[in-house]
């Protein structure tokens, strides 16, 4: 009987064990780039918005974008359901992009839903064109405001700080990649002399002609595949012969 609990109480332990490690973590407002989000450069994001309620849907969102690092250009695409509404605020000291001042800029981005918003057990994407991106950090801290039907607002907003615990409400964190060639997200190939690979390229490899070594290569390949075929089938051949003369030897005995 003892270790009949004994094996009870190990089981039920495992169970809880196992379905604490399945229970998923709360999600959080995140950020999170198209591709790269490279110094200096433009990227397309998506501010991915969770709802973390079970009784109320989440009917705003708003996103500050860090006035230490001002943006010239923040475009949000049309979220169907959302009403969009962007905020510009001026700089005390103007930016300079492709030789014009900019001396206004993005503040934040606010979208407000029309209908249900984000039902429980949903979430919506609200993409974002940006840029200039800095060149001189390496993360951008965006600064969201979550607000639910209940007119609960959560505020995302606590920058995470390394080596230590991750706050209650981590602001959205955009990491930026190395600075690409042409400071448009992605760099560009050199130049290079007729009949050579231009560099950060690679010469295709479907289609188009076979090199001489190739072709040679190839070749000596299938000599080799051929060689190897008839050894495989000469041993076959042997190995089936002696198996039928141990069978007769052992019938006759």
């Amino acid at each position: 009987m003892r270790s009949f609990s004994r094996l009870g109480v190990i089981a039920a332990t495992a169970v809880a064990g196992l379905a604490f490690l399945t229970t998923p973590a709360l999600a959080h407002v995140s950020v999170q780039a198209e591709g790269a989000a490279a110094k200096g450069g433009y990227a397309t994001v998506n501010v991915k918005v969770p709802n973390e309620r079970a009784d109320a849907s989440t009917v705003s969102v708003e996103v500050s974008f860090p006035t230490e690092h001002p943006l010239a250009s923040v475009m949000p695409q049309p979220v169907a359901g959302w009403d969009i509404v962007v905020t510009k605020a001026k700089l005390d000291k103007p930016l300079t992009v492709h030789g014009k001042s900019i001396t206004e800029v993005v503040s934040k981005v606010t979208w407000t839903a029309t209908g249900k918003g984000i039902e429980p057990g949903y979430f919506q994407k609200f993409p974002l064109s940006l840029g200039q991106l800095p060149q001189d950090a390496d993360e951008l801290v965006l600064k969201a405001l979550q607000t639910y039907s209940s007119t609960e607002v959560v505020r995302w907003i606590e920058p995470p700080v390394a080596g230590q615990e991750a706050p209650e409400h981590p602001a959205p964190v955009l990491k930026l990649s190395a600075a690409a060639d042409d400071h448009h997200g992605a760099a560009s190939a050199t130049p290079a002399p007729s009949g050579e690979p231009a560099k950060g390229s690679e010469p295709s490899k479907a289609g188009g002609h076979k090199t001489e070594d190739t072709a040679a290569s190839s070749h000596q390949s299938d000599g080799t595949a051929r060689w190897l075929g008839g050894v495989g089938i000469a041993v076959g051949v042997a190995g089936l012969g002696v198996a039928v003369l141990v069978g007769r030897r052992r019938g006759n005995a």
